[in-house]
């Protein structure tokens, strides 16, 4: 229980802080939590094209956020995954 208390108060001390990258942080993960429920309920067949645009979007979100943050960890990992699904969404486009 003392666990999820300090939680809420580290969630609450980061939003005071920074409440515009926490909005954007927020908005970020509502994007990549929405991606990966429609990729779940449409497999075989998920909307790829749709869902990379959307992706990407999340993870330059998350780039920003990162390197607001000062977070090397988060920030390569957003950088990595917004060339490599770019790449993806480039492929999709070039092979109809």
């Amino acid at each position: 229980m003392k666990q999820l208390v300090n939680t809420m108060n580290w969630i609450k001390k980061d939003y005071a802080s920074h409440p515009f990258r926490f909005t954007i942080e927020f908005i970020a993960w509502l994007i990549t939590i929405g991606c990966s429920v429609v990729m779940a309920m449409t497999v075989p067949n998920p909307p790829l094209f749709e869902l990379y645009m959307v992706w990407i979007f999340g993870c330059v979100l998350y780039t920003w956020a990162a390197w607001t943050r000062g977070s090397f960890g988060m920030l390569a990992n957003y950088v990595a995954l917004t060339l490599i699904d770019s790449v993806g969404l480039y492929r999709i486009i070039i092979t109809g």
